[in-house]
């Protein structure tokens, strides 16, 4: 079974009232706030037009570079009755504005046959079928616009919809309507390809001169009180997050394995590299310029994270609670072409053998040389991705330019299985702080380190607050367990007044060294990632791994301002699914999380366990999960969705071993 739902999403840009005044050339602020010319659309089309009062009004207000074919579906005869479109139509005429008749706008590649297409706005005012036509007929009306649209429009053009009060269905309208009684205009929008990236009034006062008409086929008005423009935005496709292959060269033999489909578009994307622009590397690089201050710095690199399966024991040593949810992987000697390789883009690792050469961080004490780390790695037959920093720990401490009192520095990326929660992430960028001192120092060198920690922590989290604000942002260090470690707790307010959250973003651990007792070592890490969205207010973690070139526009170097998403309000679909256990195995709910997360290519959000039954006659145990799913940057569909949920019928049945009711 199905249902439906529009969920709270991003809150709308700020944006002037609508009706093409943002059209006109002047002068607008870019990301940096600097003043910049505006630049105006060239080709707008207006599809709907009932008495090109619009259009005539938008006409007025546009420079002479700028083009407006203006459509209507009526016939010019059935349109000439009328007095007030008959003068707007010679006004529009005198200006050059080209105008058709008989225009469907379900089909504009049709009507557009003859001419120029590839418009960079198109219009559609307060879309309707005619007479008392309810929402499912309004709906369809809206989905084959926005499917006629993906034909006519620029690849970096805009949809403009305005709607009455209520009809969108989303967030932003006031009161909003139950999500089956609406319009659903960002699912309907999803059919053509479309985002909802901004949402602002309809303001018919911006307009001079536009009356619109058309309600229930009459020459009465709609009610515009409360409207609201929508501005959609292509789309990135599905198909751009396909699996890749990636190749790897150990001495003289090169390796080839499958991205992991639960990791699909996560690895070797470079978010941390020199040339990268990404806001986890600005964490990245404020927290140890920050903390290069009050001790001397030692950077370490290191790169690609694969592990070989005779180095996990450290994972057990430092108690990272990996190994069963790690990512496996098997390597195949291939030294074929890369043109020959299949299952998706393949791309080369050459890189990641800094693990095994500059810093030996993987090595094993025996291991004296980078062939032998080479051989340790394609000595076996499979190796897994790292699934924390502190798998390092100990070769750092152990090297030899090891410096005691100097803060050694690793960030990278890590990757554990986890269960499909808001803030619990696949696949994130760790970063590590080693510091190693006397026994006699450790209260001295705690307390700095704390409280320079907290300090850095508290000015990032303050910085995209608005001024005057009561809301702040809290960092506190609460002891674990083991009552001498610590947990880095934040308290946010950065997600919206209302949704303060507790948040776990790192942790701080001591250790003694086993064969100096009187050194000791303190070892911080945190999320990058976490600590990323907490400070831009960027509430989905999936956000960060986008391939949308749209999100990175949103930062400045060296300045941060609030993150505003260029896709609002995306709908939810639902779907339950139960099935009969294997008597002979044990169900692993982290794999079905897993699998949940790889068939739907990341669109799940949320798995929220139903009821157990056991039948009183054969004692078979069966559940029933119910899956949401829902984009943070695409469009998709609930065709889309059955499809996805079907494949996952199939896949828990062959992982699983489980049978589906």
């Amino acid at each position: 079974m199905h249902h439906q739902s529009a969920t709270e999403g991003e809150a709308s840009r700020d944006h002037p009232p609508s009706g093409g005044s943002d059209v006109k050339t002047g002068a607008s602020e870019d990301a940096s706030g600097e003043q910049v010319p505006a630049m105006a659309p060239r080709r707008l089309l207006l599809v709907g037009e009932g008495n090109f009062s619009f259009a005539a009004a938008l006409s007025e207000t546009l420079v002479g570079s700028t083009r407006v074919t203006a459509t209507c579906l009526q016939r010019p005869a059935d349109v000439a009755r009328d007095p007030v479109a008959r003068e707007n139509l010679r006004r529009l005429r005198e200006r050059g504005t080209e105008i058709l008749f008989c225009v469907d706008c379900t089909h504009l590649a049709d009507a557009l046959e003859l001419h120029p297409r590839e418009f960079d706005r198109i219009y559609f005012n307060f879309p309707h079928c005619g007479r008392k036509a309810g929402v499912a007929k309004n709906r369809e009306l809206l989905a084959k616009f926005f499917q006629s649209c993906k034909d006519v429009l620029a690849e970096e053009g805009e949809v403009h919809v305005a709607l009455c009060r209520g009809q969108g269905g989303t967030s932003a309208d006031k009161p909003r309507r139950e999500w089956h009684n609406s319009w659903q205009v960002v699912a309907m929008a999803a059919l053509g390809g479309f985002i909802l990236s901004e949402v602002h009034p309809f303001s018919c006062e911006s307009v001079p001169g536009y009356k619109c008409t058309g309600y229930r086929s009459q020459d009465k008005s709609f009610h515009v009180e409360g409207a609201l423009n929508h501005i959609f935005t292509r789309s990135l496709p599905f198909e751009c997050s396909q699996p890749r292959t990636f190749r790897i060269k150990l001495g003289d033999r090169w390796f080839s394995f499958p991205e992991p489909e639960a990791l699909v578009g996560k690895l070797n994307r470079g978010f941390l590299e020199a040339p990268s622009c990404h806001p986890i590397k600005t964490i990245n690089e404020k927290l140890i310029a920050e903390l290069g201050k009050a001790f001397p710095l030692r950077r370490l690199n290191c790169s690609f994270p694969l592990l070989p399966e005779g180095s996990t024991n450290v994972l057990t040593y430092w108690n990272c609670d990996s190994l069963s949810a790690a990512f496996w992987i098997s390597l195949c000697e291939d030294n074929s072409n890369s043109e020959s390789l299949t299952g998706g883009t393949t791309q080369d690792m050459k890189d990641f053998l800094v693990l095994f050469s500059e810093l030996n961080l993987l090595k094993d004490p025996g291991l004296d040389s980078k062939e032998e780390a080479h051989e340790e790695i394609y000595g076996q037959n499979k190796v897994c991705l790292r699934p924390s920093l502190l798998v390092h720990v100990q070769a750092v401490i152990q090297a030899p330019g090891f410096f005691p009192g100097s803060l050694h520095v690793l960030s990278g990326p890590v990757f554990r299985k986890c269960f499909i929660l808001p803030f619990t992430m696949p696949a994130f960028h760790e970063i590590l702080f080693i510091l190693g001192f006397n026994q006699n120092l450790k209260d001295h060198y705690l307390q700095t380190l704390l409280d320079h920690l907290k300090g850095t922590l508290d000015s990032l989290l303050t910085q995209t607050l608005l001024e005057g604000s009561k809301l702040s942002s809290s960092v506190e260090f609460v002891f674990q367990p083991n009552g001498k470690d610590y947990f880095i707790y934040v308290k946010s307010h950065n997600f919206g007044p209302d949704c303060a959250k507790d948040l776990i973003i790192g942790s701080v651990t001591s250790a003694t060294s086993i064969i100096h007792k009187d050194q000791s070592f303190m070892f911080v890490s945190m999320n990058l990632d976490l600590l990323t969205m907490l400070v831009w207010g960027i509430s989905d973690w999936r956000m960060l791994w986008t391939f949308d070139p749209r999100f990175l526009k949103n930062f400045v170097p060296g300045k941060i301002e609030p993150f505003k998403s260029y896709s609002l309000y995306p709908p939810c679909y639902v779907h339950d699914i139960s099935f009969w256990l294997d008597e002979k195995k044990e169900f692993d709910e982290l794999e079905f999380h897993t699998v949940a997360r790889a068939v739907s290519q990341d669109t799940v959000i949320s798995i929220e366990f139903l009821s157990r039954f056991q039948h009183p006659k054969t004692q078979q145990v069966s559940l029933c999960y119910r899956l949401t799913y829902q984009t943070c940057d695409k469009a998709l569909t609930r065709q889309q969705v059955a499809s996805m949920q079907l494949q996952f019928r199939k896949e828990i049945q062959q992982r699983l071993h489980v049978i589906p009711r």
